[in-house]
């Protein structure tokens, strides 16, 4: 069952196109991932959803009695108050309290920290943190909102491959445990591959599906979305794609 239905969505910057006429459905409570180049409207699509960017043709359908809460971590943050990392984390529960946090609100953000191996870094002043630990504490922000849909425009940025895997499995096991649909942008088609429910790609300003059952499929068509040429390795019934240097 589909929950995001974009019908027919165009978006342009003054005369420039960014994109044409994008039709895609995100299922309920998967893990969606899209890929494609820099530039190719990734970004502008998740302003879309998330409701900050309201001037663009088409429709997005939610298809839900009420309507979905959303979280979104966008790619770039900047914070220049020195709150600790518990108060930033902190921050994501202010939808549920009127005046001041309740205790269930500080073991919540105590609970996720830890989840994410964050908790030694609970007093540090955020803006001292490294750029891999600001990511893992704004996606910890966002998480602890308990959104019914998750968009995460590169959350494995800055990461080194420990916490890219250790996000990633994060991010499945929420949508398993939290009935919680994510849409994730990303750049490594290997992690996409190993982690994803279902795989778009962002190509000549719209989505195409990528249905990747077939290994050779797979790498042609992201060769021709990457401009470079991918071939393949399958390795316990799993597809990996290694570029032809």
């Amino acid at each position: 069952m589909s929950l995001i239905d974009i019908k027919n969505v165009s978006y342009s910057i003054g005369e420039k196109l960014i994109l044409h006429l994008v039709n895609a459905s995100f299922q309920k409570n998967k893990f969606t991932v899209i890929l494609g180049r820099n530039g190719s409207g990734k970004s502008s699509l998740f302003r879309i959803l998330s409701g900050i960017e309201k001037k663009f043709g088409g429709n997005i359908d939610f298809n839900s009695k009420n309507p979905p809460k959303i979280g979104f971590l966008t790619q770039f943050h900047q914070m220049v108050f020195p709150f600790t990392v518990f108060d930033v984390v902190l921050t994501g529960r202010s939808s549920f309290f009127k005046i001041s946090p309740k205790k269930e609100d500080k073991d919540a953000v105590t609970k996720i920290l830890e989840s994410f191996q964050l908790n030694h870094l609970s007093n540090t002043p955020y803006t001292s943190l490294s750029g891999g630990e600001r990511q893992l504490v704004l996606l910890c922000r966002v998480l602890i909102q308990n959104p019914d849909i998750l968009l995460l425009d590169e959350p494995t940025n800055h990461l080194d491959l420990h916490y890219q895997i250790k996000v990633l499995q994060l991010m499945r096991d929420w949508v398993n445990q939290k009935n919680c649909t994510i849409v994730c942008i990303m750049h490594d088609p290997n992690l996409a591959l190993q982690f994803a429910d279902h795989i778009y790609v962002m190509q000549n300003k719209r989505l195409n599906y990528l249905a990747h059952t077939d290994a050779e499929y797979t790498a042609n068509m992201l060769s021709q979305a990457y401009e470079v040429s991918l071939s393949y390795v399958e390795h316990y019934s799993k597809t990996f794609l290694i570029p032809e240097i």
